[in-house]
């Protein structure tokens, strides 16, 4: 398949207050991409997930999605997402498995029209895709942090995206786990043909398994492949941000309790 620019932002600014959070960016996504985003607590990355996402609106700029502004745009089934509160479930919680994957097709079939057979086989092929499916029936809240974090990409996936953007998927997943995750995202990319898009502070890891790498402090400072980044020194990551990087190079330990934007 040809690759085609499915995100694109044009000298894409936002403010909080008079504070400028997201400040001239510039970026290009490709069809068939993994790329991780990158960069120190408050640079913004979360903010640029939610401006890609229609969330909030920015002060200057533009971005378009499959081509389309974002005014334009309505099949945002195309896109899925999984949020970096995706694991912290209240383990009360009276869902199974299938049932929360099944809410992913809400913007599908309307908020109050009935689930039925062909939505159920479209939740358990979802589930059967992140090697979930024999948890269908257990209660969401049964399961360990990484099971969860599968469900829910399995909710993001129900509906068919071609991109999936998930926001600190890692945070309060042991590393056993976190290895185990990324292999599935590197198939879903790899197999199922779907642009990934991941925010992270795990540099270490993501760069092994990502295509590309976008640094961000409130602007772009890289956008390119993981290899290229990966022959940057320490001195050059320091003139790239304009100040020490020390900081975004954690160990699993620290990463987990680490997730601010």
């Amino acid at each position: 398949m040809e690759n085609r620019t499915i995100v694109k932002l044009e000298n894409v600014s936002f403010k909080y207050d008079r504070e400028w959070v997201v400040k001239d960016v510039n970026l290009d996504i490709q069809s068939g991409q993994f790329l991780g985003l990158v960069g120190p607590n408050g640079s913004g990355k979360s903010t640029l997930i939610k401006l890609m996402l229609g969330l909030v609106k920015p002060d200057q700029g533009s971005i378009h999605l499959f081509g389309q502004t974002l005014k334009q745009y309505q099949d945002w089934q195309e896109i899925g997402f999984v949020s970096q509160k995706a694991n912290s479930f209240n383990s009360g919680f009276p869902a199974t498995v299938i049932e929360v994957v099944k809410t992913g097709l809400v913007s599908r079939i309307g908020a109050f029209k009935f689930f039925n057979k062909k939505h159920k086989e479209k939740a358990l092929e979802a589930l059967r895709v992140v090697e979930m499916e024999e948890y269908a029936y257990s209660n969401i809240g049964e399961l360990s942090g990484g099971q969860q974090q599968r469900v829910f990409i399995a909710r993001a996936l129900v509906s068919d995206p071609s991109l999936l953007i998930l926001d600190e998927p890692t945070v309060g997943v042991d590393a056993k786990h976190v290895t185990e995750f990324y292999d599935l995202l590197g198939k879903l990319n790899q197999e199922q043909g779907i642009t990934l898009l991941m925010v992270t502070h795990d540099i270490g890891t993501i760069t092994d398994h990502a295509t590309h790498v976008i640094c961000m402090n409130k602007t772009v400072h890289f956008h390119g492949a993981s290899e290229e980044y990966k022959e940057f020194s320490e001195e050059d990551l320091n003139q790239l941000y304009g100040h020490s990087v020390q900081q975004l190079t954690h160990n699993h330990e620290h990463h987990e309790v680490n997730h601010n934007d």
